[in-house]
């Protein structure tokens, strides 16, 4: 016979099962909780922080705290600080730390050291110096810009003239100018020296000397020159402030034994200052008034004859100039001021006018000024004299015997300074050793002009004329034709 429980009896039973799958759940998850919290627990203890390195885009390595860098440059601007106690240093800002989480420490802070030294810029605060668009250099304090246009004048002008162009009595100054003196009434540059706050290398940081000589020493400026008539290289060379030797550098093709042709071009460049140092100064000087020589025509004179009737004589004048240099060259010079303190007085010479027919008249004019006959034609000391001496003259001047046109004029043996005179009649006259001859082959010449002066020249034993006359080629005896 089968059993069946009661209700209450199997109500139990369900309540007991229940109770007891609820208590092992319960263990389940309090064992499982426990598992991941002990799991969570070990995973934290093994993740890690790791920084990447970045100078600009460039990965330089791994470090474990970015303080390994900073440090480092504390340590360099310390050094750098300690030796140039008078820079203030800045350091290229230009890194970046990337942190990564990772469970495998892979930093390696002395390799991303050694990269970073290697690409570390140190840079010092400096001003920078511009001229136009050319960067002339950095220097390290605004008090050396301050002084760089003075130390450019001082090139050109003394310290003393500096400092007196910052007075207030330049007018007192030029009126108590002396002659032979001068003084300066402005100096500048001409062009703007500008400077802003910049930074750069140590090593690139110039001292005043070195800013002013690039500043002089310029850049190159390529020019051409054309030969001109009469150029050669010493004359080119000194037009553009070069040696020979630098001439024949920068044309290479060109030596010393080059014939230079008209119109040749030849390079000339030469290094421009990159600026320009103008100084004007007012100059007082004495100067000499030439005097210059007035002529005047006389109809009483023979052509070609000329007289002296006023010496002339230099005047005197004080001049005031008003100066421009540019690096110490004039390129400008006027006249701000002149006084005349004695007139030059011009020298008058008086020019013949009057002319001649070139025919003789046939009568003979006494050839001298005064004097007497030492010796006549004929037989004397054994040989034959071919004509009359004249000697101890008035003054010493030979005068044409008759019109005529010389013949020749020159140096003829034993008759020493000698012309000859056609008188285009068939007559011929020879005046022989002459001191000088004042006229000229082919010249026409009238009766009693002057054509030379009395002499001793060739075979002659003192002073005086030796006179002969022609007729159709004949020798004649001058005393036939002479009229006195």
């Amino acid at each position: 016979m089968v059993s069946i429980p009661s209700p209450i009896k199997y109500q139990y039973s369900l309540r007991k099962v229940f109770m007891l799958i609820s208590i092992s759940l319960f263990i389940v998850l309090l064992l499982f909780s426990n598992q991941v919290k002990a799991s969570e627990e070990n995973l934290d203890s093994s993740i890690q922080t790791i920084y990447h390195v970045f100078y600009g885009d460039e990965w330089l390595g791994v470090v474990d705290d970015p303080e390994v860098i900073e440090k480092y440059k504390e340590t360099v601007i310390g050094e750098l600080a300690a030796e140039f106690d008078d820079f203030h240093f800045t350091l290229d800002d230009s890194l970046t730390f990337i942190p990564e989480l990772v469970f495998y420490h892979n930093a390696d802070n002395e390799q991303t050291l050694s990269y970073f030294q290697d690409m570390l810029e140190v840079y010092a605060n400096t001003y920078e110096i511009t001229i136009g668009d050319n960067v002339i250099g950095h220097v390290d304090r605004n008090e050396d810009i301050e002084a760089l246009e003075n130390a450019l004048m001082l090139e050109y002008i003394s310290e003393e003239e500096l400092n007196s162009l910052s007075e207030e009595d330049i007018d007192e100054r030029l009126d108590a100018l002396e002659i032979g003196d001068s003084v300066i009434v402005n100096a500048y540059i001409s062009d703007e020296i500008d400077w802003k706050k910049s930074s750069a290398h140590p090593d690139d940081i110039l001292e005043m000397n070195q800013v002013l000589k690039k500043i002089q020493k310029g850049t190159l400026e390529e020019e051409t020159y054309t030969v001109q008539a009469g150029d050669v290289l010493g004359t080119i060379a000194e037009k553009h402030d070069l040696s020979i030797n630098d001439l024949m550098d920068i044309n290479p093709d060109i030596t010393e034994d080059t014939l230079l042709q008209i119109d040749d071009e030849i390079n000339v460049t030469v290094l421009k200052p990159l600026t320009t140092v103008i100084v004007e100064k007012v100059e007082k000087n004495n100067e000499t008034i030439k005097y210059e020589t007035e002529t005047k025509d006389d109809s009483d004179m023979w052509q070609g004859d000329t007289k002296v009737t006023q010496e002339g004589e230099d005047g005197e004048k004080v001049i005031e100039y008003a100066i421009t240099y540019e690096n110490g060259r004039a390129v400008n010079k006027d006249v701000i001021n002149e006084d005349v303190i004695k007139e030059a007085q011009n020298k008058i010479v008086l020019r013949g006018t009057k002319t001649s027919p070139s025919r003789g008249s046939g009568q003979l004019s006494w050839p001298a000024v005064g004097g007497y006959i030492s010796s006549y034609m004929g037989t004397r000391w054994g040989r034959f004299h071919r004509g009359i001496d004249i000697a101890r003259p008035t003054n010493r001047n030979i005068l044409a015997a008759d019109n005529g046109t010389i013949k020749s004029a020159g140096w003829e043996n034993g008759y020493g300074n000698t012309i000859r005179i056609n008188h285009n009649n068939g007559m011929e006259t020879m005046y022989a050793h002459l001191d000088s001859i004042d006229v000229s082959v082919g010249q026409t010449v009238g009766q009693g002009q002057k054509i030379g002066i009395m002499g001793s020249t060739g075979n002659s034993t003192g002073v005086h004329l030796h006179f002969e006359v022609y007729v159709n080629g004949q020798l004649k005896n001058p005393m036939d034709y002479l009229n006195r």
